[in-house]
């Protein structure tokens, strides 16, 4: 694992809605995986990120909370959610560039101007002529 040690997360397991067969009913495969956010060792600005996740992933107390079901093993969903949880947090850590803002170029301007130009041409031939 990367940035989340797994200390840091819960594991619950709990029967699946998922694929298993005759075990579906059986078996505990599905797994719930929590992450309490504020109580992680991530920086500041990941976790303010985190916590302002839209939906309901994130509760109240600031716990991150996602569900692995679709394989048919316990291991194999342990590793979806795993896998899910590194996604969320390393799309939350990527710092996005400052955009600067810039002038458009002479040139730019003047083929703009120039296509412009030649529009209200070709609008103004489709218009009556005066005789």
């Amino acid at each position: 694992m990367g940035a989340v040690r797994e200390e840091e997360v819960e594991f619950t397991a709990m029967r699946s809605q998922g694929p298993g067969g005759q075990n579906v009913n059986k078996v505990s495969s599905a797994i719930h995986l929590r992450f309490d956010i504020r109580a992680s060792s991530l920086p500041p600005h990941v976790k303010e990120k985190l916590l302002a996740l839209p939906g309901r992933r994130v509760s109240k107390e600031g716990v991150l909370v996602l569900k692995a079901q679709s394989a048919r093993t316990q291991e194999q969903n342990k590793a979806q959610a795993l896998e899910r949880l590194e996604e969320i947090v390393a799309e939350a850590s990527q710092v996005q560039a400052v955009r600067r803002a810039t002038k458009p170029t002479y040139g730019s301007r003047q083929r703009r101007l120039q296509g412009k130009a030649i529009r209200s041409e070709v609008k103004a031939a489709r218009r009556k002529v005066d005789e």
